[in-house]
């Protein structure tokens, strides 16, 4: 059996509609039963209650199981939430763990350094050290972060402080096509697997191609840091995460230059999608005219959308 944990997130729940279209079964882990509506009857799939931070719930979850992705909410508690993790898969007999980890695609950029990145570097020496065999998944800047910069995009800009920098965003169904093999495909251990979108952009170049699936002016705003985080924070960012934020873009835009890396796409045999692909896949998310998930953690107008 294979187990997907946060299979309520966005990469997870990805990743459960990937095996369910390949008409394999799977073990979907989730905190929030009631979350779970979108994943309730795809074919195949097993949805079980249990919290990564309490190993003793998370019994039914691991029985049985020999291959895991691991995938939890960024934040502070990610290391601790992993790291027990790890443990209780351990323990279980869990034959193989890959962590669905990150890598910017900013040249230079040193994941030390920085919180939003620190902790997934910590995580991969504490996996390392576990004695279970592992593959990392490392993707770039998911190209559905885009989705939270909706209520300023359906005004006809794009607000972000990052002057000329380019980005590769990747799509987070690219990052399922690769999981779903990794996980049920042999000799991956000790393998690392980056992956970023096919093109480096500058948010000018975003905003034009958001502009041409919408049918509608799009204009890149390069505004200051401390405007984006105040943005941030009204938008229901904790303030820990906003900071983080800050720190984040500061480097990317320091760098300001990303590369392009499709050797995981072309190894597993994916067609890398491109950002103009993604914007038209969701102009009507990028309308204001559906329903769009927003950074996991955020609070918008009461609720998570």
């Amino acid at each position: 059996m294979i187990l997907i944990t946060g299979a309520n997130g966005r990469p997870g729940s990805a990743v459960v509609r990937e095996f369910a279209r390949n008409g394999r079964p799977v073990r979907a882990l989730v905190r929030e039963p009631a979350k779970a509506e979108g994943l309730r009857g795809l074919p195949g799939v097993e949805i079980v209650h249990g919290d990564m931070l309490r190993p003793e719930t998370l019994q039914d979850a691991l029985a049985g199981v020999d291959r895991v992705l691991m995938v939890s909410s960024a934040g502070p508690p990610m290391l601790e939430t992993q790291c027990t993790f790890i443990d209780a898969a351990v323990r279980a007999g869990v034959g193989h763990i890959v962590k669905f980890s990150g890598r910017d695609s900013i040249d230079g950029f040193d994941n030390e350094q920085f919180r939003s990145s620190r902790s997934h570097e910590q995580i991969q020496r504490y996996l390392f050290a576990s004695g279970t065999p592992w593959a990392v998944l490392q993707p770039s800047q998911f190209m559905h972060v885009y989705f939270d910069e909706v209520p300023d995009v359906v005004k006809g800009e794009l607000r972000l402080p990052l002057g000329d920098t380019t980005l590769a965003p990747v799509d987070i169904d690219d990052i399922a096509k690769v999981a779903y093999k990794v996980l049920t495909t042999p000799r991956h251990e000790g393998r690392i697997y980056p992956m970023t979108g096919p093109e480096a952009l500058t948010m000018a170049d975003a905003a034009r191609h958001i502009a041409d699936a919408i049918g509608r002016p799009v204009r890149y705003v390069d505004v200051s840091f401390e405007d984006k985080e105040r943005a941030w924070l009204a938008a229901g960012y904790p303030p820990p995460r906003a900071a983080a934020f800050v720190q984040l873009f500061q480097e990317r835009r320091r760098l300001g230059r990303s590369s392009v890396d499709l050797s995981t796409h072309e190894l597993f045999g994916v067609e890398p999608t491109t950002f103009a692909q993604f914007a038209r896949r969701y102009a009507d998310v990028f309308r204001g005219d559906a329903d769009y998930t927003v950074t996991p953690g955020l609070v918008v107008d009461g609720s998570p959308r």
